[in-house]
């Protein structure tokens, strides 16, 4: 099978790599001459590659039915397609396999398919790593497009542990880029949670890096926190600078940067009217590591005034127990946005296959995730087994971590986030009737009654 891949930056070239060493004669092509010729310099030798300089030449290399992946930044897409579109025939398949956003997706399809191209939105997570060496592929579009693909995607794909690999069509039109990123949205959550966890460590715990490194490696072991994430974790903590020979965690500007997908989930969250506060947390606290220079200054006028002699026993069991119930809670917000979606959008995703082929390969993958499969398969011995996990215990070693952050004025955003959210949707009568009576105050806004049916208003005296 031949793949064209444009766009040679380290995922497409990994991925082209990938693609090679699996059989595919790989067709190049790069915007930057140099960068495809330094690409043929390192890596010819792994596989059949076809270096090209333009996209016409590019075009041309193909001997039949042309399979294209596109490696380009999201703002990218549209002028790459204006110029190669018109150069494809009918039955040629598209692949973009950046962040774009699944709007855009189902915008494309439509444009390109108007020339009889079929184009397939296909969301990739692994890192550079994954990329060569197996990622998740979460593809989404025509799916007879996707059968023709599916024979070297597979080759390609990480395994999931259980004797498949970590690639499925995901739905029609934008279902698999709004796949990986609600992926990301959780992706997200989890990587602010374990920074919360090493805040509290640190800051209260008092413990060195390599104390960290110890306790975080000890929960990867085994058991729900065992994960992709929490094992970088570790490899963070324990990393030494070159250049001073200390920590260089401690050397790290306490700045945080995104790409967007994040902030498209929790966008997304507000259009289909689902909850995912551990995200917008996340999501928030970047925006706020951003601002470093304020920060520092505002530290220099402002003492925070915390109680730092309140103690938890069994503190670092504590947290632990703490950021795996916000962890699932994170991933709960995640899969809650996915079904929601998927009826508005009529895609049909088939939740337990993306907890399957997020198993390997991909950022989020962890422990949690064959358990949250089995229990999107219909096993209530699955569900029940996490639901034991939020336990009077846990739940109390859980409320105190969290409340140990405004005692001791450090922010904990997510953990918080994820606490409330689990207690909002465990509370039977929340306070928004409150609310419900205030709109209708000042906007005659109406409500609804716990004793009869319809909507009512009242002339407040």
């Amino acid at each position: 099978m031949q793949l064209g891949v444009i766009g040679l930056s380290t995922m497409g070239a990994n991925l082209a790599r990938n693609a090679a060493r699996n059989g595919a004669e790989v067709v190049l092509f790069n915007r930057t001459r140099q960068r495809t010729d330094l690409f043929m310099q390192a890596h010819s030798a792994e596989g059949k590659f076809v270096a090209t300089e333009t996209l016409d030449e590019f075009v041309k290399s193909f001997k039949g039915q042309r399979a294209i992946l596109l490696m380009v930044k999201a703002d990218g897409v549209d002028a790459v397609l204006e110029e190669l579109a018109p150069l494809l025939s009918k039955g040629d398949i598209i692949i973009d396999g950046g962040n774009s956003h699944y709007r855009e997706t189902k915008r494309r399809e439509k444009k390109v398919g108007a020339k009889g191209v079929q184009y397939v939105g296909m969301g990739v997570s692994g890192g550079e790593e994954g990329a060569l060496n197996g990622p998740s592929m979460m593809p989404g579009g025509d799916e007879t497009a996707l059968k023709s693909l599916l024979p070297l995607l597979q080759k390609m794909a990480a395994k999931d542990g259980a004797g498949g690999t970590c690639v499925a069509h995901m739905g029609p039109d934008g279902a698999g880029h709004f796949v990986k990123m609600v992926h990301n949205g959780i992706e997200y959550a989890v990587m602010q949670l374990l920074a919360e966890a090493y805040h509290l460590l640190s800051y209260v715990g008092k413990m060195t890096n390599e104390q960290m490194a110890d306790q975080f490696s000890a929960w990867n072991a085994e058991g729900n926190l065992s994960s992709f994430l929490t094992e970088i974790t570790v490899r963070a903590l324990r990393e030494k600078d070159p250049e001073t020979g200390e920590h260089l965690i401690d050397s790290i500007k306490d700045i945080s940067g995104q790409k967007g997908t994040g902030r498209w989930t929790v966008e997304a969250g507000f259009e289909y009217a689902v909850s995912v506060p551990s995200i917008t947390a996340a999501v928030d606290a970047r925006i706020v590591s951003g601002g470093r220079d304020f920060r520092v200054e505002q530290a220099k006028r402002d003492k925070l005034h915390g109680d730092d002699t309140y103690r938890l026993d069994g503190f670092v069991d504590a947290v632990k127990t703490a950021l795996e119930l916000s962890i699932i809670n994170a991933y709960a917000q995640g899969f809650q946005l996915l079904g929601a979606a998927s009826a508005a959008e009529g895609w049909s995703l088939n939740m337990s296959e993306i907890c399957r082929i997020w198993r390997g390969g991909c950022i989020i993958r962890s422990a949690l995730l064959p358990q949250y499969q089995a229990v999107f398969a219909g096993d209530a011995a699955a569900a029940e087994a996490i639901r034991e996990r939020f336990g009077r215990d846990e739940q109390l070693q859980w409320r105190h971590v969290v409340a140990m952050g405004p005692l001791h004025a450090i922010p904990l955003p997510a953990m918080s986030a994820s606490l409330s959210y689990y207690d909002a949707y465990r509370t039977a009568r929340l306070p928004q009737n409150l609310i419900a009576a205030q709109r209708d105050i000042f906007g005659a806004h109406g409500y609804e009654r716990l004793d009869k049916d319809g909507s009512f208003h009242t002339e407040w005296q």
